[in-house]
């Protein structure tokens, strides 16, 4: 079965890391099916009810965002504010339509890897900055996977550097 990839960012013309995993994962559409919050609602308005039934259709999703100012872009929060509705996510005997899928985070990072952790700059490791998430998806009683992070983008954004974050993308959505 396929992979829904729920991409979220808000200036794909000018990604780096992004724009090449999603070039990369179009090359393989039988595979992944792939969403773009910004392009499908460039004024965001959500559509809910086709995000739901978008959804329902795939046993793992991955949403795939650049991490900074220690969050998601404004559009996945808003999507999950929205989409995640009582009685559709959680909350009722119909509810739970998250229920069992897999669901796992691919990120891309500026800083650093050493930066994240008691060590270093940001003092908490990425899995502890990312427990809202880890919670919320539990919480509708989705099977919540490890993420991906590919971090230095901000400081190695080569096209060597770009190339290396490919194979291993898609090595993690293999074993997803």
């Amino acid at each position: 079965m396929k992979t829904l990839i729920i991409v979220t960012h808000p200036d794909m013309k000018n990604s780096v890391v992004n724009k090449r995993w999603v070039t990369e994962l179009q090359k393989s559409l039988e595979q992944f099916h792939i969403h773009q919050l910004y392009e499908a609602y460039p004024d965001e308005k959500i559509n809910v009810a086709a995000e739901q039934k978008l959804v329902e259709q795939y046993d793992k999703i991955v949403f795939q965002f650049p991490y900074y100012w220690f969050n998601s872009p404004a559009m996945l929060k808003k999507w999950m504010d929205e989409v995640l509705t009582h009685g559709w996510a959680y909350g009722s005997k119909s509810g739970y339509k998250l229920a069992g899928k897999k669901i796992a985070l691919a990120i891309s990072l500026g800083v650093d890897e050493q930066e994240m952790g008691s060590q270093g700059l940001y003092k908490y490791p990425l899995s502890e900055l990312l427990r809202p998430f880890e919670l919320s998806f539990e919480y509708v009683k989705a099977d919540y996977r490890p993420f991906f992070a590919y971090y230095g983008i901000e400081f190695n954004s080569s096209e060597e550097w770009i190339e290396k974050s490919v194979p291993l993308y898609l090595e993690f959505l293999k074993n997803l």
